[in-house]
């Protein structure tokens, strides 16, 4: 399977453009700069009451990079996809080289949804997300969000407006604008892959942000009876967004 070079795939996110298919059968990509844009600001994320409840109950266990490939492969594998087998094959190959990341949510250890999406600066471009259970997809979203607010993220790109998009506080703007949140996200780096994991694109210091900053807040929690599922810092971390 032929894929996409991970310098490539960055550089092309950094000048706001991505890669998409017409179909999962579909033999070639094409590239996408949309006029208008979504975006979700991280104040701004709506946490209902219900999805409160449901982020602090601990219904659901939420784990990160633990089956992006599954993921991507759920999300590809719906009625109408745009998610080819060259982007499939390339995202997972951008995954392995640190740079794309995914959130899954699991209940009665089976996988029920999450979303994934690629890291570049302080920008997370956030490329699809599946629900095989109510609120799946919107708690993985919640979760998303909490951990690039932690993490000193300064914008979530959601490409695509959608009613759902919309309903948890995302936002259209113009690709003038988008482009001007991204140039501000990236601190005006040349993206490589050889940044390592955690850090900044090469080239950045001024961008100073950590994709596992949640986790080691939610590691450094006491252990034992009495002390509420990690969801409960989710929704707290969250609370003045709702």
């Amino acid at each position: 399977m032929k894929t996409l070079d991970p310098d490539l795939l960055l550089r092309a996110y950094s000048i706001g453009v991505f890669p998409m298919a017409d179909s999962r059968d579909a033999p070639d990509l094409f590239w996408v700069e949309p006029k208008r844009r979504a975006i979700l600001p991280l104040d701004r994320f709506h946490l209902s009451k219900s999805l409160r409840k449901t982020v602090k109950s601990g219904i659901f266990e939420v784990t990160r990079d633990q089956a992006f490939a599954e993921i991507v492969r759920l999300c590809a594998e719906r009625d109408a996809t745009w998610i080819n087998g060259e982007i499939e094959a390339s995202y997972i190959r951008l995954h392995e080289a640190g740079r794309a990341h995914s959130i899954e949510i699991w209940r009665g250890g089976m996988l029920v949804g999450g979303l994934y999406g690629v890291r570049l600066g302080g920008a997370f471009f956030g490329e699809s997300m599946v629900s095989l259970s109510r609120d799946a997809s919107k708690v993985a979203l919640a979760w998303l969000v909490a951990r690039l607010i932690v993490g000193g993220f300064r914008l979530l790109d959601c490409q695509f407006m959608t009613e759902h998009l919309r309903s948890l506080g995302a936002v259209e703007i113009d690709q003038s604008d988008y482009l001007a949140l991204l140039d501000s996200a990236l601190g005006g780096a040349v993206p490589t892959t050889g940044a390592g994991a955690a850090g900044a694109t090469a080239a950045s210091p001024a961008v100073a942000v950590e994709f596992d900053a949640l986790d080691r807040l939610l590691e450094s929690r006491p252990a034992g009876a009495g002390v509420p599922p990690p969801g409960w810092v989710i929704a707290q971390l969250l609370g003045h967004t709702s």
